[in-house]
């Protein structure tokens, strides 16, 4: 009997719960045991149902070839041989935050992909890099909950992946001002180019609801708890444009930046490549050994040439240099699907393992 903790996979045919099931077909810690989607679905098994749709390099892993899809509605069904689950479910935003509170409350650990709890006060939305002592809030969430084990935590939205990790590398130096522009792929729309052929060699300059989460959730995790839930920071303004362009991964961000403090560009860059976090500390299988990198080529970074650095887990920083009317300007990238969505929860999960939140049932 194999040692791992048995995961339940919601949302499983989608394109994150795809590319959940390939991150875990390896994976040292866990292992799919259960895949869940929509009724249309359930019944089925895994490999009929996604074999023409499936959008990831590898083949679907024979592991999860023949499981047969559960309906996710049958929460006590789908969580009943399970440690936890990751979510990726496709439903409106009401729905899914009643959905994945009742998994918790059958004493099953949510991670979710998703955006509905990420502002649920008692729910920690987390970069393991970043802002591991956010799990602290898991036990005022139980209680709320009425659960022992039970309890959601989430990953932020993917366009911040790729400036966040910077800024907050640059902490000490105090910035406060931040305007940035997103460019970011088709897959973070759940989309390839076969399915979305407008796309191609075209450029549309609006996603629905990503400025809004680009400038707000940065500060819910630069936060603390304060009385059993998460305060968001109130000490920087971001400003964010974002804009869907012709690549299939990678999310590049322009950003400015102005600081309270006066540092140097060597400071800056020593900060970049000498940031680490929990996870690092940790070992999590997950983890990058070195979170970010700083390339010193203008003309890097690059989708094509750094998209997958450190497995597609690391954030990579270029043309660092002082701005006209900000302080310094920068240009990042970091991989939307790995470490922007399915890759971060996974991570998140092996962080909660870690510190004891998820555990055999």
């Amino acid at each position: 009997m194999s040692d791992k903790l048995k995961v339940a996979v919601l949302g499983a045919t989608g394109m994150v719960g795809q590319r959940f099931i390939d991150i875990l077909s390896d994976h040292p810690w866990f292992e799919v045991a259960t895949v869940a989607a929509s009724p249309r679905s359930a019944g089925k098994t895994y490999e009929e149902v996604v074999s023409k749709r499936w959008k990831m390099d590898r083949p679907i892993p024979d592991s999860v070839k023949n499981l047969v899809i559960k309906d996710v509605s049958n929460v006590e069904e789908v969580a009943g041989d399970v440690d936890f689950v990751l979510s990726a479910v496709d439903m409106t935003k009401d729905e899914i935050k009643k959905i994945e509170e009742e998994y918790a409350k059958t004493e099953t650990p949510v991670v979710s992909n998703n955006s509905a709890h990420r502002w649920t006060p008692d729910v920690p939305m987390i970069i393991p890099e970043i802002n591991p002592e956010h799990t602290d809030v898991i036990e005022f969430q139980k209680k709320r909950l009425g659960t022992t084990k039970g309890f959601i935590a989430v990953k932020p939205n993917c366009s911040i992946q790729s400036y966040t990790p910077a800024l907050t590398a640059w902490k000490e130096f105090e910035p406060y001002e931040v305007v940035a522009t997103t460019y970011q792929a088709i897959s973070g729309a759940g989309k390839n180019f076969a399915e979305w052929p407008e796309m191609v060699g075209n450029v549309i300059p609006y996603i629905g609801g990503e400025e809004e989460k680009s400038e707000k959730e940065p500060l819910r995790i630069w936060g603390h708890i304060e009385n059993g839930v998460i305060v968001p920071a109130d000490d920087v303004t971001i400003t964010c444009q974002c804009i869907r362009i012709p690549v299939l991964y990678g999310h590049t961000a322009a950003a400015f930046v102005k600081f309270k403090k006066n540092p140097t560009k060597e400071q800056l860059i020593e900060k970049l490549v000498g940031f680490s976090g929990k996870p690092q500390e940790l070992g999590l299988p997950s983890a990058p050994k070195q979170f970010i990198q700083y390339l010193t080529e203008d003309n890097r970074p690059q989708i094509t040439l750094d998209v997958n650095y450190e497995g597609g887990m690391g954030v990579s920083i270029g043309r660092l240099r002082e701005d006209t009317v900000y302080d310094w300007k920068f240009v990042g990238l970091s991989h939307n699907t790995l470490r922007g969505a399915a890759g971060g929860a996974v991570e998140c999960a092996e962080l909660l393992k870690a510190l004891g939140y998820i555990n055999k049932k």
